[in-house]
């Protein structure tokens, strides 16, 4: 979704989403804080996070003033050669030189290391973050990768049992041959260089590694270095993924 309607409450919105959508925390969170009486509106304590928030109704979180935030996502085609930071010590180019100055506050959710390309969100809906990078959650992600060397069909069926790497033991959801040097692989875990490491254990390097698809969101026709905004129907189906895996 790329911005909240001008007048968000003019419907009234459950209090625990108000409160997940300003950065507060997940929904379950917020449920937690409202039923600890730590939420109070217009000066008195809700205990019901069902509570419609209106308009010009004035709610504080463990005594601070929460506002709502404008919502906003992006989804952009990494390329590779960038580094999902901010500034770089090293000072290589990141994510962030893609975009203009009214997005740099959006962080990246997930990353894709510095050789991988392909799907990644950016967004400060902190509901949405939580949802795709809890561990509970598992959203699946699907990767298109290229080895440097043909490869047999028995690495596919130890990728899926597990292997052991050196960020511990890991295992795919799937994996399907697409030629004798490429396979869509399906992982529900994001440990860093997760995929690299799993090759190497079956004695295969990474020649080319692509994100396509996350939860119900695909790369589509999206072009390296390109972006777009997250659409109000890609969120929702993103957050019900989410819900799923649970």
């Amino acid at each position: 979704m790329s911005n909240t309607s001008p007048d968000p409450l003019s419907s009234g919105i459950r209090l625990n989403k108000y409160l997940a959508s300003a950065g507060v925390g997940s929904r379950r969170a917020c449920d937690q804080l409202v039923q600890q009486g730590e939420v109070t509106i217009n000066g008195q304590p809700c205990l019901s996070p069902a509570y419609r928030v209106q308009v010009g109704d004035q709610i504080k979180a463990s005594g601070k003033r929460i506002e709502p935030l404008i919502l906003q996502s992006i989804v952009m085609h990494k390329p590779a050669g960038l580094v999902c930071t901010r500034k770089d010590e090293n000072h290589r180019a990141t994510i962030y030189d893609l975009l203009p100055g009214r997005f740099q506050h959006l962080a990246h959710v997930g990353r894709l290391d510095k050789d991988s390309e392909g799907l990644l969100i950016l967004s400060n809906d902190g509901e949405l973050t939580q949802a795709l990078t809890h561990p509970s959650h598992s959203v699946k992600k699907i990767y298109h990768v290229t080895t440097e060397n043909a490869f047999e069909n028995a690495i596919l069926t130890e990728l899926e049992k597990g292997v052991f790497t050196e960020v511990g033991k890991c295992r795919a959801v799937s994996v399907k041959r697409i030629s004798s040097r490429r396979m869509e692989m399906v992982l529900n875990t994001g440990l860093k260089r997760q995929i690299r490491y799993m090759l190497q254990a079956v004695g295969h390097r990474v020649k080319r590694l692509v994100r396509v698809r996350i939860g119900e969101l695909n790369l589509d026709n999206l072009k390296p270095g390109k972006w777009r905004l997250l659409e109000k129907h890609e969120r929702e189906a993103l957050l019900a993924q989410s819900s799923k895996s649970i």
